[in-house]
């Protein structure tokens, strides 16, 4: 095996390309360069030029972690034609019918096959339905390169598990799931991966496993979160604070802790989609998964809704009424606000004419307006007549009840604190968590 692919990569005779350089592609590039000769790749040239500079354009990463890496960032095809292992890290969203869009996906995978050659890899991370590797993408790479799947190239699913914002869970310490279409491929993978995943790799059975393996990871999330928001909302119909019903709960040994609230981002509120759109082709009607999609996707609406009835029942008109937005990511602490499930929020509120501020410390008020058409605004004023604490970024957490109500019309002032993270805080103002 001493030319085998890993071998080669190991002694620098041949480069690894990995292709889009987002949260998944850029971190996993990076890492390879510390031990063999990477290319990154994107389209966006712009985001390319920043990182020639030692700048992450998603701000997760340190300029200090471009350093001692054997990298060349491009958005330029030719530079693609040196490699022999490509790494497909590109994202797979869904579109208004909350249906599957391949279209960067196989956009990506036609980037490849242009530069395909006999013997090479390609090894797809983004998140698919069981089967798309293998239905989906292996035709475009044949059907554009003009060589034939196994004989010509080989081809392995690597799921991606990089969890945005997290610095404890990162790819080096949290164990990797590869998949290959033969077991010279799988070994070959394998070992390429071992580099740089301190954790290890598990080796599925196949790169469907993998690619099922990865989407039930989000799904399984999904649906719990599903099951206590709507516990959520049967506990404020019976007027019990969900989180005191958590805690008492937790206390048993096999309680699992989830807790309520917006299920956005780009895997958990996208995910589970891929897997029902894949069931119904199959013949079969998801209800469990489709059920707890319902109810994660309507909870925005059903926030906005009871801050409405709040801010009515204090005897106020409500289209007169001005409400404080704070956060606009879809999860604490990053400036991602892909699929952010606060638009939903604020879309209901403004429903009902209310007259809505956004704030946020990590997002682009550029950025929120292309997205959704909101921006940010730069100061909050001083006369809302709620306040609704949607993200707990930690700039957040170090606020008290008194800056809270200084930002307050008046005494009558409605305080909606999605995530429960100011329970038993705040006294004086009217109080509302799921």
């Amino acid at each position: 095996m001493s030319n085998s692919i890993y071998n080669k990569l190991v002694n620098k005779e041949t480069t690894i390309a990995v292709i889009g350089l987002g949260y998944v592609g850029l971190p996993i590039a990076l890492e390879f360069a510390r031990k063999i000769k990477v290319v990154g790749f994107d389209i966006n040239a712009e985001r390319v030029e920043l990182m020639k500079k030692n700048i992450d354009p998603s701000n997760e990463l340190d300029a200090s972690e471009f350093e001692g890496c054997d990298i060349t960032f491009t958005a330029n095809i030719d530079d693609l034609k040196e490699a022999t292992f490509f790494v497909v890290a590109v994202p797979t969203p869904i579109d208004d019918s909350n249906l599957p869009n391949l279209k960067p996906l196989l956009s990506a995978t036609g980037t490849v096959a242009k530069v395909l050659k006999k013997g090479d890899y390609v090894v797809f991370e983004s998140t698919v339905y069981p089967g798309c590797t293998e239905e989906d993408c292996v035709p475009v790479l044949e059907e554009i390169s003009g060589l034939k799947f196994r004989e010509d190239f080989k081809i392995g699913y690597s799921p991606e598990r990089i969890n945005p914002g997290d610095k404890e869970h990162t790819l080096q310490n949290v164990i990797k799931v590869v998949s290959g279409c033969c077991d010279e491929s799988l070994e070959e993978i394998a070992k390429t991966y071992e580099l740089v995943v301190g954790a290890g790799v598990h080796r599925a059975t196949s790169l469907k496993v993998a690619e099922a393996a990865k989407i039930i990871e989000n799904t399984q999330r999904d649906v719990n979160i599903a099951l206590i928001n709507e516990l959520s909302i049967i506990f404020n119909k019976l007027n019990i604070n969900t989180f005191d019903v958590l805690e008492a709960a937790g206390t048993k040994w096999n309680f699992l802790k989830f807790s309520p609230g917006l299920v956005g981002g780009h895997c958990i509120g996208v995910d589970p989609y891929y897997l029902t759109h894949k069931a119904q082709q199959a013949g079969y009607h998801s209800k469990v998964i489709t059920s707890g999609r319902y109810v994660n996707d309507s909870m925005g609406f059903y926030i906005g809704k009871q801050t409405v009835k709040k801010i009515l029942a204090k005897g106020k008109h409500i289209q007169d009424a001005r409400v404080l937005v704070m956060g606009a990511t879809f999860k604490e602490d990053v400036s991602d606000i892909r699929n952010s499930k606060v638009i939903d929020i604020i879309n209901e509120l403004k429903s009902f004419q209310v007259k809505v501020d956004l704030v946020d410390p990590h997002a682009s008020s550029t950025e929120m307006e292309h997205e959704y058409g909101v921006g940010l605004v730069a100061n909050p004023t001083n006369n809302y007549d709620a306040i609704i604490v949607a993200v707990n970024h930690r700039e957040y957490q170090k606020l008290t009840e008194a800056d809270f109500e200084n930002m307050m019309k008046d005494d009558k002032g409605v305080f909606v604190d999605v995530k429960g993270i100011f329970k038993g805080k705040i006294n004086r103002l009217e109080y509302w968590s799921l």
